[in-house]
């Protein structure tokens, strides 16, 4: 099922957020006027694309994520998404073409601990590029790959750009390990 574009913006920014938000925010957060995006959320709801875990708070739910064109994850997919991954799948950060900055992740937790560590223009090099998507599609995570793909379109500057892929990958890899089972290593 197609969405109208209105819809599909919402849901998508909605998709972006690590928590429930009040409608005023997903409103800012589309760069949308408040009133069209409230009767949307409310059309939104009544499809079952949109829940209320909290009165005022609004979520994309799996319905919602599946019209995106997002696969919901059993246990056996979240694990191997989470999975260590050899060198040669491992994600190698770079400064620009031919320039390797000599950092790899192997996996979602390790990557999420090297973007502190990472310049900002080479996160900017690599969203530009369609590296994150890539390296996410290979790991089998569509949905953080949807999510790099709406990051690259925000268009964030430098640090706000590190807080966000931080925010929504170590989610994500909180949301998997919790879906696998897997304890999480307190930092």
């Amino acid at each position: 099922m197609s969405l109208p574009p209105a819809k599909q913006e919402i849901l998508e920014s909605m998709l972006l957020s690590e928590k429930p938000q009040k409608a005023m925010d997903i409103a800012k957060d589309a760069e949308k006027e408040f009133q069209p995006v409230m009767m949307h959320l409310l059309g939104l709801q009544r499809m079952g694309y949109v829940g209320l875990p909290e009165k005022g708070l609004y979520a994309i739910t799996e319905n919602g994520k599946r019209v995106l064109g997002i696969p919901e994850i059993t246990k056996e997919k979240a694990l191997a998404i989470l999975s260590y991954a050899p060198h040669d799948k491992a994600f190698n950060f770079y400064a620009t073409v031919d320039k390797p900055l000599s950092i790899h992740a192997h996996n979602l937790r390790d990557f999420t601990t090297k973007l502190e560590k990472v310049d900002i223009s080479s996160l900017e090099f690599h969203l530009k590029r369609g590296d994150f998507e890539a390296w996410f599609k290979g790991l089998g995570d569509e949905e953080l790959a949807k999510k790099s793909i709406l990051l690259k379109q925000k268009n964030l500057p430098g640090e706000e750009l590190r807080k966000k892929l931080q925010s929504i990958t170590k989610q994500r890899y909180l949301e998997l390990s919790k879906l696998a089972g897997v304890p999480v290593p307190t930092e």
